[in-house]
């Protein structure tokens, strides 16, 4: 039995199929040489700068690249070919802009190479790939991925923080206050009579009313001041860096501005509400808990008083 014969090297494949290759590759590609004049643009290339072919070639590549760039490219590629130094941008995948024929920049994500020297002349090439859907999706969903934050921490009916936000933003303020060691007051709020509210003119009117506070809220409390929407016809409140006494004069002005403020009927008539609000200081040492059960208790003394009233934890 004969040993069996080494398989010959395959041959060398034409150059017309890596021809066809390219022409017809998803990337686009060029070929400049070190004059920096464009030798070869495939198929993709036209499409993604808007020239046909015959109107690259032989033209200098700094048609198609931003300003600031154009004006140091022929330098950058001299300094390359004088130099031993490696490049360092050539090999590596960057993101980039090419200007299209109609003048808009273009932007890509490029890899370009050193082809070597064919017949004393030097050749780069470079792979564009067109990152403008890529862009978009990301920027697409960058804009739902805020949505979703804003619907997951906003309470849908008033656009005001929800619990969750509101407890978060707690949190942080206490980690502020324990180490600033300023004051901190927090408080619950609670609309007067709304289930008669609701019940005498139906839950659209509850929800107007609702946001009509809101809006009080918003606009009264001071830039740093918190106000949420815990739930039914309760707000949660926040007063960083404010003592009880202080934050009990920012909640008399709600309290006001929520007696006088109007929300409009369906008949065209003029609907005032009020509001009772307990507070608490949140001590050095105590819970967020601890401080608005004393909030709440405040509040339920607000209520027995007659409500549309401000009422301090003792």
């Amino acid at each position: 039995m004969t040993d069996a014969l080494p398989a010959a090297p395959p041959a060398a494949l034409p150059e017309v199929l890596f021809s066809r290759l390219l022409e017809d590759a998803l990337d686009a590609v060029i070929i400049i040489d070190e004059q920096c004049r464009i030798r070869y643009i495939n198929g993709a290339m036209q499409a993604l700068s808007g020239y046909a072919s015959g109107e690259l070639l032989g033209q200098t590549l700094n048609g198609l690249l931003p300003d600031a760039v154009a004006t140091q490219h022929d330098n950058h590629v001299i300094n390359y070919i004088r130099s031993s130094r490696p490049s360092s941008v050539l090999g590596k995948i960057r993101e980039f802009a090419i200007r299209h024929r109609d003048a808009q920049m273009i932007p890509i994500e490029m890899k370009a190479l050193d082809l070597g020297v064919v017949d004393g002349m030097r050749y780069f090439g470079a792979f564009l790939l067109d990152v403008r859907e890529r862009r978009e999706l990301a920027a697409k969903n960058a804009s739902l991925l805020a949505q979703l934050e804003q619907q997951a921490l906003h309470d849908a009916l008033t656009s005001l923080p929800n619990r969750r936000a509101y407890e978060a933003q707690a949190e942080q303020a206490m980690a502020r206050t324990a180490r600033s060691g300023a004051a901190l007051t927090v408080g619950v709020a609670d609309l007067d009579h709304f289930k008669k509210i609701n019940d005498r003119y139906g839950h659209a009117v509850g929800d107007a009313v609702l946001r009509t506070v809101a809006q009080v809220l918003r606009d009264t409390g001071r830039v740093t001041d918190v106000a949420a929407r815990m739930g039914g016809e309760e707000f949660g409140l926040l007063f960083p860096d404010a003592t009880l006494t202080q934050a009990c004069q920012v909640a008399e002005r709600i309290r006001a501005a929520v007696a006088a403020a109007v929300t409009v009927l369906p008949d065209g008539g003029a609907l005032h509400v009020t509001i009772s609000i307990g507070l608490a200081p949140l001590t050095q040492g105590a819970s967020m808990d601890a401080a608005m059960s004393e909030a709440d208790k405040a509040l339920y003394a607000a209520k027995h008083q007659g409500r549309n009233k401000v009422v301090a934890a003792e």
